[in-house]
């Protein structure tokens, strides 16, 4: 059960399925190859997922701040990031990562280079740890996993390219140059959120918890559906929600007095569509607009 032991016989593992692909001529055996990289992916990934409960026990309180994944797309959160930041940190390293324009590729190397040292640190000393303390942590790995832990988040997202700021308030002058910061791998594969996109998402969540306190109110909805995660509801609140944002609160995330532009790309595709939906809902009556809202809380 002691997280070091688990660690020792996960770093085993890897070490054991890396010296097996350096021993395999990949030409000879193709198969065997893809075999033992699927293995290799494996078997880091579960050596990353020790590591990480390790630094929640170790660290927990020296962790990197996290919050800026809420910056990335949703699919990208759903994968293992932190074992797919560690192969594109190796692809760079080795000059075979196709994705990113090579001035990009200038600028991550190195942090791809201090990243996968520090791995290598970390799988030092915690081994040597597992071997002769595997109960406790000593101070030199609490060292290495707080700066292993800072590496991998500079190295999943730094700040794209910003404009130098002066010092006084006076105007820039023609031809000063943009000041080049290194980007993260995700940013300079992946359109990040904007901040503006993450308040307009803000406000959609807020528009849905509205939906739900108005459905509550006028019987639509039950506590117990909500309560016990009644399926149905994945399909009537947004509904709903479409209702509240179009005729209830029409200053709010579906305000069609704005630009598709500036509405969040969750509905922005749909601005037209949303126009002739609410100009069809205008002419309802208040029971007519309560049996429509009923009808879309069934199943049909």
């Amino acid at each position: 059960p002691r997280l070091l032991s688990q660690f020792f016989y996960a770093d085993e593992r890897v070490s054991r399925v890396v010296a097996e692909i350096n021993g395999l001529d990949a030409e000879m055996d193709p198969q065997q190859y893809l075999v033992l990289l699927n293995q290799l992916h494996l078997s880091q990934s579960h050596l990353l997922a020790v590591i990480e409960r390790i630094m929640e026990e170790c660290i927990p309180t020296q962790r990197h701040s996290r919050d800026y994944l809420v910056k990335f797309p949703e699919e990208l959160l759903v994968d293992n990031l932190g074992n797919h930041m560690l192969f594109a940190a190796e692809c760079l390293l080795a000059g075979t990562f196709m994705e990113l324009e090579e001035p990009d590729s200038v600028q991550l190397r190195p942090q791809a280079r201090k990243l996968l040292c520090s791995l290598e640190l970390v799988r030092t000393v915690l081994r040597e740890q597992s071997l002769s303390q595997p109960s406790s942590y000593s101070e030199a790995v609490r060292a290495v996993l707080v700066q292993f832990d800072r590496l991998f988040a500079e190295f999943e997202l730094r700040w794209v390219p910003q404009r130098e700021v002066g010092m006084g308030s006076a105007p820039r002058q023609r031809g000063t140059h943009h000041q080049r910061v290194p980007r993260s791998y995700v940013s300079s594969l992946v359109a990040v959120k904007s901040p503006e996109e993450i308040y307009r998402q803000q406000e959609i969540i807020v528009l849905f918890c509205e939906t739900v306190e108005r459905a509550l109110r006028l019987g639509y909805l039950t506590q117990e559906m909500i309560d016990g995660y009644e399926p149905l509801l994945m399909f009537t609140i947004p509904r709903l929600a479409i209702i509240s944002g179009l005729l209830i609160y029409p200053e709010g995330p579906l305000s069609l007095e704005q630009s598709p532009e500036q509405m969040s790309r969750v509905f922005s595709p749909f601005y037209n569509l949303l126009k002739k939906i609410r100009d069809l809902l205008r002419v309802l009556s208040a029971d007519e607009l309560a049996l429509l809202e009923r009808s879309l809380c069934t199943a049909e």
